[in-house]
């Protein structure tokens, strides 16, 4: 994007995306945790509210699950000190930005130090895993949070919802002097976590924390007479509040809501880099992986460490040349158990986008359907999975825009009652939107964020043994897609590129076929009959799927090639089936959707028959697409017609060199 197109306050994308991955870089590897899984989305809408979700998976002994506050406990602050950065931090998550936000939020970012962060969780695990007098091993504290967004005021309110707190906030450490009882109170900064410590164990913490290097704070007790929070700053009192009145008393607001459903319509939004002449298959393909979202994120990935600890089995990059973008990776948590946990993620916004005539609903529905995909591909169970929510939407204060989150919450119950995924944790972020002043015009202008549903999931891999990547592994093989390729073209790539003018609505999550193909392709991987590859169908459609195979199989020297027979997948679209004047359009409907459900399995020769059977007996529909083969060339027949479809490409056949969809793959990125 050309820095004159940029919003009057906005930070170029590139920059923002270069300092977001050295910020992510520079932080969990320092404290020794493996950075193993992620994705990568662009959208012009981004551009005023680029959104950054960042998470960390642990272990916890199970005796050790929940903890409580009792009444006595000291209150202790440990780790960083508290300054006036991250002051209404969550403010600021949650506000409608303005041309002139990095001037009147520049103090409500946190500044971290990873650092600080290791030396306090050194202190915690120490604490956690005390050996008393009486030989016990058990934790020095009650119960425990972190200071998030609200700082003190959400840690200590949280804890003491049913007990009440007197807090003398003078007692808490600060970065520097000045700081008002209000800016202590509510302070974000970073590293501080809030424990519930009987009054016999605090000399021991402190003791710990000494021999870490972490600060210590008693800053006063949990229990006062009427559940109050008290608030004193060198003896005078600062605040109260009845904990009745701060959890459960406050008057919630009542919005509007106002859904219209998505009627069918022409995409309009090319991208200016793609040309409107009629298109082949090869440049169309060249052209959709050469898209930021498909395009191969090696620049952001290599920047990681992912082999910390020592127990990440399966990296973001996998295959002979470690090129190939790995559907989940997997840590083996418990070294030596042969178990594994998988970690991937979903992610659908065309298919909830209004542009695309998208209905949020099916976007939820799609985010879980993918990262379930994810997960199977490399051999999890889809019984044991569990995921996690993150909403990011413009402002609710719009009917429309409300009925959208609505709709997105019913798709999330939904999805995770069919999938059988509970989810464990979640966050939202609301009002994600630009206001500015139109330098040319002078008329104020809004940038909206697209809908927007992140879904993280995470599930066992029952045996490290079973596991299977996406990469391809040798010639012979069997291609078998799963699934159903859908009349829609709605929400993919090549629509978001303006390379098709099909009237459709994205295509919609089959909620008791989609749980069942997950199923099925699971027991095939943890039956080993012959699964040598799995890779989801999803950004870009089967080819740029089978394209990402071949580029992570081939390796220096060994080539790998396919030939596929895109006819092949006429039969798999739902409805009636096409008269041979429809072929071409579903040629490009084969070649292109982005439809739910679906997988491309490499498999034995000798297996092909087995897996096919399996498939067809649970229900689910598969067909032989192609082989694996030596050649260095990915070739596809899109069928016997060559009219072209809806005027965006001639129909002809594939024959394009793997080594030219490499180049096309990795260049967009090649930072």
């Amino acid at each position: 994007m050309p820095a004159s197109d940029l919003p009057p306050g906005t930070l170029h994308p590139r920059r923002i995306l270069t300092q977001v991955v050295a910020g992510v870089r520079d932080y969990g590897n320092r404290m020794g945790i493996p950075t193993v899984s992620g994705a990568v989305a662009f959208d012009r809408r981004y551009v005023g509210n680029p959104l950054v979700f960042a998470g960390c998976i642990g272990l916890i002994p199970r005796h050790l699950v929940k903890g409580q506050a009792k009444a006595g406990d000291r209150i202790i602050a440990l780790g960083g000190r508290t300054g006036r950065d991250g002051v209404h931090g969550a403010t600021f998550s949650s506000a409608q930005l303005e041309q002139n936000a990095a001037d009147e939020f520049g103090h409500a970012v946190q500044i971290g130090n990873a650092i600080t962060e290791k030396q306090l969780l050194d202190a915690v695990l120490r604490a956690r895993d005390y050996r008393h007098a009486d030989g016990r091993i058990a934790p020095l504290y009650s119960g425990m949070t972190d200071c998030g967004a609200g700082g003190f005021s959400s840690a200590v309110g949280e804890m003491g919802s049913s007990l009440g707190a007197h807090v003398q906030l003078e007692r808490a450490p600060l970065k520097y002097a000045g700081l008002s009882p209000t800016e202590i109170w509510i302070s974000e900064a970073q590293e501080r976590m809030v424990l519930a410590v009987p009054p016999g164990h605090v000399e021991a913490l402190r003791a710990i924390c000494i021999e870490e290097g972490v600060d210590i704070a008693d800053l006063g007790h949990f229990g006062t007479d009427g559940h109050e929070l008290i608030l004193t700053y060198h003896g005078a009192e600062v605040g109260r509040l009845s904990m009745h009145l701060l959890h459960d008393g406050i008057p919630m607001p009542t919005r509007e809501a106002m859904w219209t459903p998505p009627a069918p319509s022409v995409h309009a939004k090319p991208q200016p880099s793609i040309a409107s002449e009629p298109r082949s298959l090869k440049d169309t393909l060249l052209a959709v992986l050469a898209h930021p979202t498909v395009a191969s994120k090696h620049w952001i990935v290599r920047q990681y460490d992912h082999e910390v600890q020592g127990r990440s089995v399966v990296k973001p990059l996998v295959g002979p040349a470690q090129r190939g973008p790995s559907d989940a990776s997997v840590i083996e948590p418990v070294i030596g158990s042969g178990r594994g946990l998988a970690i991937a993620c979903g992610l659908q916004t065309g298919t909830g986008d209004p542009a695309e005539a998208g209905d949020p609903y099916q976007m939820a529905l799609a985010g879980i359907d993918e990262c379930v995909r994810n997960l199977v591909c490399v051999g999890t169970d889809p019984s044991r999975i569990a995921i996690l929510d993150n909403f990011c939407w413009p402002s609710c204060a719009k009917p429309g825009n409300m009925a959208a989150l609505v709709r997105a919450c019913w798709g999330c119950y939904d999805g995770a009652k069919a999938y059988r995924t509970p989810f464990v944790s979640g966050k939202d972020s609301l009002n994600n939107q630009l206001v500015y002043t139109d330098p040319a015009t002078g008329q104020s202008r809004t940038i909206e964020i697209p809908f927007t549903l992140l879904i993280s999931g995470m599930g066992i891999v029952p045996s490290l043994e079973q596991i299977v990547t996406m990469d391809a592994k040798r010639a012979g093989s069997t291609l078998i897609h799963v699934g159903r390729v859908p009349r829609s073209l709605a929400g993919s790539i090549v629509s978001a590129m303006g390379l098709t003018g099909t009237q459709t609505t994205p295509p919609e999550v089959d909620l008791t076929l989609g749980p069942a193909t997950a199923r099925a392709v699971a027991g095939l991987i943890a039956g080993r009959v012959g699964i040598r590859a799995a890779h989801d169908v999803s950004d870009g459609g089967v080819l740029a799927c089978v394209a990402e195979m071949l580029i992570a199989g081939s390796a220096p020297g060994a080539p790998l090639g396919a030939t596929l027979d895109l006819a092949a997948l006429r039969g798999s679209q739902p409805g009636p089936q096409p008269t041979p004047s429809q072929g071409p359009a579903d040629a490009w409907h084969a070649a292109f959707s982005e439809g739910p459900s679906r997988y491309v399995l490499e498999v034995a020769p000798a297996d092909e028959a087995r897996v096919l059977t399996t498939l067809a007996a649970a229900g689910v529909p598969a067909q032989r697409l192609g082989q694996v083969n030596a050649s260095g060339v990915l070739m596809a027949q899109p069928s016997a017609h060559t009219a072209p479809h809806a005027g965006s490409a001639r129909g002809d056949d594939l024959s394009v060199v793997v080594g030219d969809l490499a180049a096309a793959w990795r260049g967009p990125l090649d930072w």
